[in-house]
């Protein structure tokens, strides 16, 4: 019991091993490394650190973009929590879709490229296009529209009411426009649309996995694909599983513009409303940059937790 308790506070409290060499030492060291790096860490800083810090701040204050920004404390937080239904509702609609999506798309995605990488050459780079050409295109909603269209017309729709000549509904199902549905159509479309850079990253991962392992694994009692998936691929692709759960969940909490485009702005009764659509309609449409950054800085702290729970999962910790 004791060594239980020990591992699971390692976990979340790892040991830090000291280094010899200070910081400045071990920048002289890797200098070439550094300045081949100088070019993105510049233009990340300028385009990504410097806006998350400022928008940090001006969550602490009023800021409609025409007068300066005026400094009210924790005000926009106390009404995100006590005043905001429509923002609990968001939390909860947002929740939904990352318990769902996220875990279940991940599996996906591995499963996928598991299957995919022993097909041969040809048909596993048509296969790979194929699954995640939806990640790259802007304009794949229009498909979904007509899937899932309101009439008789739209092709599940068409099937339900035809399903073995017997008709599983009498009437057609309004799937983005309906609060009973529309979580569930938004749901299936986010699983298509999740195989993105984790779907790569795995079958990425599958390249370097050294192949003389099995060899040497069907010497030591490894006696079918499944067992050699647990105990010889898995553990050399800690790095793959890693940035793919962090890319999975960090798109799951991110839902926001498929809502808008499949279910209009804002959805009925706010059913399909997220936190990124939250943050669209202060910043977007009301111009509260204050509120939207508050409502962003909520966002940013469930992410970074989420994904510090995820790197003490996967990462492999010396104890």
């Amino acid at each position: 019991m004791k060594e239980q308790l020990y591992s699971i506070w390692r976990i979340f409290f790892p040991k830090r091993v000291k280094s010899t060499l200070t910081l400045w030492q071990q920048i002289k060291r890797s200098k070439s490394s550094y300045l081949l790096l100088a070019p993105y860490f510049i233009l990340f800083t300028i385009f990504t650190i410097i806006p998350v810090f400022a928008a940090i701040g001006l969550s602490f204050t009023y800021f409609n973009m025409l007068n300066v920004p005026e400094f009210i404390g924790l005000s926009n937080y106390k009404a995100l929590f006590l005043n905001d239904e429509i923002f609990l509702l968001a939390i909860k609609n947002t929740i939904v879709f990352a318990v769902i999506t996220g875990p279940i798309g991940y599996f996906l995605c591995f499963i996928l490229a598991w299957f995919i990488n022993d097909l041969p050459k040809p048909v596993r780079t048509f296969m790979t296009l194929v699954f995640y050409a939806p990640s790259l295109s802007g304009n794949m909603y229009m498909i979904w529209q007509y899937i899932f269209s309101d009439d008789q017309y739209g092709l599940v729709n068409s099937f339900l009411m035809t399903f073995a000549n017997i008709g599983i509904i009498d009437d057609p199902i309004k799937w983005f426009t309906d609060e009973k549905y529309v979580m569930t159509a938004l749901i299936i479309v986010q699983f298509w649309l999740s195989l993105g850079a984790g779907f790569l990253a795995f079958m990425a991962g599958f390249k370097v996995v050294d192949k003389t392992l099995y060899e040497a694994g069907a010497i030591d009692g490894v006696k079918n694909r499944f067992q050699e998936l647990i105990y010889l691929t898995l553990p050399q692709m800690k790095q793959q599983l890693l940035f793919g759960a962090v890319m999975q969940i960090s798109s799951s909490f991110a839902v926001g513009q498929i809502s808008i485009s499949l279910a209009g702005f804002p959805s009925t009764n706010y059913a399909a409303h997220t936190i990124m659509t939250h943050i669209y309609d202060y910043g977007n449409v009301r111009y509260d940059m204050g509120y939207a950054c508050a409502v962003a800085t909520i966002l940013l702290l469930v992410m970074l937790l989420v994904n510090k729970v995820i790197q003490s999962v996967l990462v492999e910790k010396n104890y």
